[in-house]
């Protein structure tokens, strides 16, 4: 999920695959497969990566050139919205580090932000992977949660390709599976769609091209998701690919 998870852009050359050294034997009797990991930049973001977004210390608050300021104030996503310090933990998947905004891996929050439980069939095809990923957590004045999750990409084209594929699987997400998808609007740069899981509550969601970026907003329990939705383009268009 989006509330709301570094790596080189896509498009690189893959390089030899190496092994990681791992005994073949215990005890010298049992046989142990040897783990081999490549160790070429990630290419795919429809692709799971081979190793999960590590959560052994407290995340940057910067992701690359990405930061707060490329984030908008919450005033500017609705009244009474404040920024939220989440302080992680063990089922979050992450240590908190005491700010509002915290560093992704790049390829496992371009990953996870796709739709995933879908009773429709989705479609196919590689997703260009970022360069950089920066989370940010906001609540709304009913005190709800928010998050905009900022996916910097080496170029425009690579930031289309991603959107236009995230796009597309969310308009065929369908209803009915643990994710059902109801798109509300779409437009050449953004879209809006309501997002529920199974049992949990919805979700309004926008996402917004913007030069080399691709941003991705959710909020929980907005009344007009449409309208709303719509309202926030312009704060998010004005920041998101900023330098």
């Amino acid at each position: 999920m989006l509330l709301l998870v570094g790596c080189s852009g896509a498009g690189s050359e893959p390089q030899a695959a190496v092994s990681t050294p791992i005994p073949t034997t215990v005890g010298g009797t049992v046989p142990v497969p040897t783990v081999t990991l490549s160790s070429a930049p990630p290419t795919d973001a429809a692709v799971p990566p081979e190793l999960p977004e590590e959560a052994t210390a407290p995340p940057p608050a910067t992701a690359g050139p990405l930061t707060a300021r490329n984030l908008p104030t919450p005033e500017k996503l609705g009244t009474g919205w404040k920024t939220y310090v989440d302080p992680g933990g063990v089922e979050e998947g992450f240590l908190g580090n005491k700010t509002w905004t915290r560093k992704r891996a790049a390829h496992q929050a371009a990953f996870e932000a796709l739709p995933l439980g879908c009773a429709g069939k989705l479609p196919t095809g590689s997703l260009p992977v970022p360069q950089y990923a920066l989370q940010g957590a906001y609540r709304t004045a009913d005190a709800q949660p928010a998050t905009a999750l900022l996916l910097r990409f080496a170029d425009p084209a690579k930031a289309a390709a991603y959107r236009t594929g995230y796009q597309a699987r969310m308009t065929a997400c369908g209803s009915g599976g643990d994710l059902s998808v109801t798109p509300l609007w779409s437009e050449d740069s953004a879209a809006a769609s309501v997002r529920r899981y199974a049992g949990a509550e919805a979700y309004a969601d926008v996402s917004v091209l913007q030069g080399s970026t691709v941003a991705l907003l959710a909020a929980a329990s907005i009344d007009k998701p449409a309208a709303w939705a719509h309202s926030v383009v312009p704060a998010l268009e004005a920041v998101v690919d900023s330098p």
